[in-house]
């Protein structure tokens, strides 16, 4: 008799599964396949647990679009500082359905709450992140 090696399908490996499919379908296959490529030992726990905790439980959640969703988590990571995390969200919004407009609208409402040098770096990666991808400003006209 030969001991299966498969590992069962138990609410937490199902939960794990659908994390990574979120994950996946917010950040892109070739961010996920990086990250899990550069996984270690040492930080494995750390990446389980934001698949479970971001990416299934609160990503996962229906209860508001992934457009919205993104908006919070551009608005939250910007307040923070975070902007690794920021740029790599603002990738995401390709994703998620957060267009340009939305984008200026997170970062205004960061500006009045969380403080304009925050919303005004933000707007500098923004304005780079879009401009990288093609993506038409508008200029103001000279008056």
């Amino acid at each position: 008799m030969t001991v299966s090696n498969r590992v069962p399908r138990t609410p937490a490996t199902q939960r794990h599964d659908e994390g990574m499919a979120t994950r996946r379908g917010v950040l892109g296959n070739d961010h996920v396949d990086r990250a899990e490529k550069n996984k270690t030992i040492f930080d494995a726990p750390f990446q389980d647990m934001i698949v479970d905790a971001a990416w299934s439980r609160v990503w996962s959640s229906d209860a508001i679009t992934r457009r919205e969703r993104s908006m919070l988590t551009l608005s939250l990571l910007a307040a923070g500082g975070h902007w690794d995390e920021f740029t790599m969200h603002l990738r995401a919004t390709a994703q998620t359905g957060a267009e340009p407009e939305d984008v200026r609208e997170v970062l205004l409402h960061v500006a009045i709450y969380a403080g304009v040098p925050a919303a005004n770096h933000g707007f500098k990666l923004a304005k780079d992140y879009y401009r990288s991808i093609g993506v038409d400003l508008g200029e103001l006209e000279s008056v």
